[in-house]
């Protein structure tokens, strides 16, 4: 078994079951030293979202590890080892609320990282603020998630920043004068991009020719595509899911529709762009950039590869991140309690991480720079850089 300790959970029903036997048993509480911090992990295990929630986990643990190998954080005079409780949000808001309710009344974690997802991220926030626990969302950009509360943070910029940035790259790198958008007007993450980016590409001059919405779980987008036709866009934002990406983009280019395809961060937890050929020459905001130029970036990359085998997607990077960022404030504040932990992540300051520099001022919200990428045969490369 891998340093550090991991307890895996499945919640249904209300009961808490194991989704590895043998592992489990060998990290139940019976055999957790007293030397130990216990964090909670909140991913999409099961359902629509579980290949993000998988890569969630390996960041988390990958983290864990290598903090572990070295002896464990160096906690005032103590060194302690960190113990991983993952729960499931079997990809919906209540299964999230649900994990999140039992690593904090029953497994005693001292912080959450995840869920990545606005959609869980939101409501599990609210949780972690009213139960005074330390929550870090390694991928939602939400305002909502952090706004009003002083226990949640993110490791990513906002969805405010992200959406000025796509809308003006759009309008003045791609000199588009004509845009549609197609988003999910039931999910907080894609209707409030869809807006801001209608917004700010309106403002500086463009036309939204079409703006065109859907419900969680559509598949056929036939009438709105006819719709996005007649509007002859130069660009289509898609600032949805990655699990829906392949499908629209091929419905897209069915429909006979050639314009430039924009996305999000979201796209960044796609996987194999190489078979997704509808995608080329798309660009997207993220966060991670996997050509970085930076030893901690492809340190990390090679070193995930070695352990898991796959090339390690956004959310990977971000959780790790958002670990380090934990661990961080728990060695600067010398202390497991909540509200040090929190203090100690608000006034971080600069924090180098994988995914790039992360800025912490007192808020949840650290100051990123949001990275445009360029998908060019199955390949994803960097484009350009905005700081905010």
């Amino acid at each position: 078994m891998p340093a550090s300790r991991r307890k895996f959970l499945y919640f249904s029903a209300g009961l808490a079951l194991s989704l590895f036997g043998l592992n489990s048993c060998q990290s139940s509480n019976s055999n957790s030293s007293d030397l130990a911090v216990r964090i909670g992990v909140i991913g999409s295990l099961t359902g629509d979202d579980a290949d993000s929630g998988k890569a969630l986990v390996d960041g988390a643990n990958l983290a864990a590890d290598l903090v572990n190998d070295e002896g464990g954080l160096q906690v005032g005079n103590d060194k302690l080892s960190v113990e991983l409780v993952v729960g499931d949000t079997q990809s919906t808001p209540e299964g999230a609320v649900e994990a999140a309710q039992t690593l904090i009344n029953q497994e005693a974690v001292i912080a959450i990282v995840g869920p990545q997802y606005s959609r869980y991220a939101i409501p599990v926030a609210r949780l972690a603020e009213q139960s005074g626990i330390p929550m870090i969302s390694p991928r939602s950009t939400n305002p909502e998630t952090t706004a009003g509360k002083q226990y949640v943070f993110r490791a990513i910029f906002t969805d405010e920043f992200q959406g000025d940035v796509i809308a003006r790259f759009a309008r003045e790198s791609l000199n588009s004068q004509r845009a549609a958008v197609l988003y999910d007007i039931a999910s907080p993450y894609n209707r409030d991009l869809a807006e801001r980016f209608q917004q700010v590409y309106t403002e500086s001059g463009g036309t939204v020719a079409a703006f065109e919405s859907y419900t969680t779980g559509t598949t056929d987008f036939q009438t709105q595509l006819e719709r996005i036709q007649s509007g002859d866009p130069d660009v289509v934002f898609l600032p949805n899911y990655e699990n829906e990406i392949p499908n629209q983009a091929k419905q897209i280019r069915q429909a006979g529709i050639q314009a430039t395809l924009l996305g999000t961060d979201s796209w960044g937890s796609m996987e194999q762009q190489d078979r997704i050929p509808e995608l080329d020459g798309a660009f997207f905001s993220d966060q991670f950039v996997p050509d970085k130029d930076s030893d901690r970036t492809q340190g990390f990359i090679t070193r995930f590869q070695q352990v898991y085998g796959y090339m390690p997607p956004a959310g990977a990077a971000a959780t790790y991140d958002s670990m380090g960022i934990l661990f961080q404030a728990i060695e600067n504040q010398k202390s497991t309690a909540a509200d040090q932990i929190r203090q100690g992540i608000a006034n971080l300051g600069e924090y180098n991480g994988v995914t790039g520099t992360l800025l912490y001022q007192g808020s949840g919200d650290p100051k990123v720079s949001v990275a445009i990428l360029k998908i060019e045969s199955g390949q994803v490369s960097l484009h350009r850089e905005i700081t905010p």
